[in-house]
């Protein structure tokens, strides 16, 4: 990887930890253009395996909660070797020192704990795993290594009291919501660092909290995309479970000038965030255009709502909507805010945690909403 991707404080650690002594020896280097996973396996194809373990993309190394082994992709991702670059940007929001006590939660192949400990070596390092097989794996690889983190097996929403009070918490898993337990667990003043994002879609936006007595506030610093914290992923749900059969005879129907364009702005952009922001409790799903047409669903998340804008060449495009909400509406409005407000990025937006919930916001806390 071009080292230029690491900021220059984070060069000594990124020579002094290297990716490949931390890859299992079967990997699924992630496509990013293709969102698509192939085998690569060090015994059988030592070049591609270091090609991969050099490149900043993420590389697979479990899937199905280790359920399947191989050797094709299998159907979630479920642990992962982050993109370096990623890694490093988390790493330099996080600004450890090294007197300080971390927490690192999500353990995955151990190489982000064996970061924080080499720069923390006056300090301690804890690193938190749920599950037993990736902790182990990643153990046996710290305690080569000196200085080794404090290796735990448990659910990383409940920190690691233990270990506690930490001047940072770092995770590398995507949140739904931050746990109460790591703003308890983490000193005033300190910092919690973490992927967090709305069940909407798939984006999270780092978010980088300051922590105070029992509240923790902070912007947002760059779009990203992390598997979910197990204990919050989103309940499988089916399109048939929120839309009958009949669906287009009992929907309510209307038309809406919002363009296709302006909507489905792909991966990365801000827009997918900041409607996740102002509709609660919905799930996006942008199917492929086919003939000339792109239909864009959503569902509610808490209840059998469902609305469905079909977008076509020329023309309005065509709205139907059921249930308790009128979710379109709720977009179409949540867009035109977002386009008022001058189509605002990621970085200004910003988060409050206090013990009754979640509060977003639009470049300053005192405009805050709650998600």
């Amino acid at each position: 990887m071009d080292a230029g991707a690491v900021s220059p404080g984070w060069l000594p650690v990124f020579a002094a930890v290297d990716r490949a002594d931390f890859l299992p020896d079967v990997i699924w280097p992630w496509d990013m253009e293709r969102r698509a996973a192939a085998v690569v396996d060090r015994v059988a194809d030592p070049d591609g395996w270091y090609a991969a373990a050099d490149g900043n993309a993420p590389v697979v190394t479990q899937w199905d909660d280790g359920e399947h082994a191989g050797p094709g992709p299998g159907r979630v991702a479920s642990s992962s070797s982050s993109a370096p670059s990623v890694v490093y940007a988390m790493l330099a929001d996080t600004a450890p020192a090294e007197d300080m006590a971390v927490l690192d939660v999500g353990t995955g192949t151990g190489e982000t704990a064996a970061a924080l400990a080499h720069r923390c070596v006056r300090g301690r390092a804890t690193t938190v795993e749920v599950d037993r097989a990736v902790s182990d794996a990643a153990r046996a690889r710290l305690r080569r290594r000196s200085p080794c983190p404090t290796v735990v097996v448990g659910d990383g929403a409940a920190g690691h009291a233990a270990g506690a009070p930490y001047d940072r918490v770092l995770a590398t898993v995507g949140l739904r919501a931050v746990p109460a337990a790591w703003i308890e667990q983490t000193r005033p003043g300190g910092v919690i660092v973490a992927p967090w994002g709305t069940h909407f879609g798939n984006a999270d936006a780092v978010v980088r909290l300051l922590v105070g007595r029992g509240v923790a506030s902070g912007r947002f610093t760059r779009p990203v995309e992390c598997m979910k914290l197990r204990a919050q992923r989103l309940p499988s749900h089916r399109h048939e479970d929120h839309v009958p059969a009949d669906v287009f005879r009992y929907a309510a129907t209307s038309t809406t000038d919002v363009v296709e364009d302006e909507l489905v702005t792909g991966r990365y952009t801000a827009l997918p965030f900041a409607l996740g922001l102002r509709v609660r409790a919905c799930v996006q799903a942008v199917a492929e255009r086919r003939g000339g047409a792109r239909p864009v669903w959503f569902y509610g998340t808490g209840d059998r709502s469902w609305a469905c804008v079909l977008f076509h060449a020329g023309g309005a495009a065509r709205v139907w909507q059921s249930g308790p909400r009128r979710l379109w509406d709720e977009v179409e409005a949540a867009y035109r805010w977002w386009r008022d407000e001058g189509r605002p990025d990621h970085t200004r937006f910003g988060l409050t945690v206090t013990p009754d919930g979640h509060r977003a916001w639009l470049d300053d806390p005192a405009r805050s909403w709650p998600v």
